[in-house]
């Protein structure tokens, strides 16, 4: 139908196009663009021509990692042994 159906209060209204200016020309596809975790989730592709084809994929959006903080444990000193710790959220 030449539209896309963002669900409600999806927030993709300003993030979500077709990859074609006309998707009856076969093909489709969409971009979403600055993904979040929040679009998590199953996305649907739903063709009318004939017949109705649908099909589904799932999307998951982790976050990037925080940037690690690092320590070392024990004395700098040559022969010794130390303990290089990091620790990221």
């Amino acid at each position: 139908d030449h539209h896309v159906n963002y669900g409600s209060g999806s927030g993709l209204q300003d993030r979500v196009a077709f990859v074609q200016n006309d998707p009856g020309q076969h093909d489709a596809s969409i971009r979403l663009a600055d993904l979040q975790v929040s679009d998590t989730g199953t996305y649907q592709c739903r063709v009318k021509k004939n017949t109705v084809a649908v099909h589904e994929v799932i999307v998951t959006v982790q976050e990037k990692p925080a940037t690690p903080q690092c320590w070392t444990e024990g004395e700098l000193i040559e022969g010794s042994s130390i303990l290089l710790r990091c620790y990221s959220r």
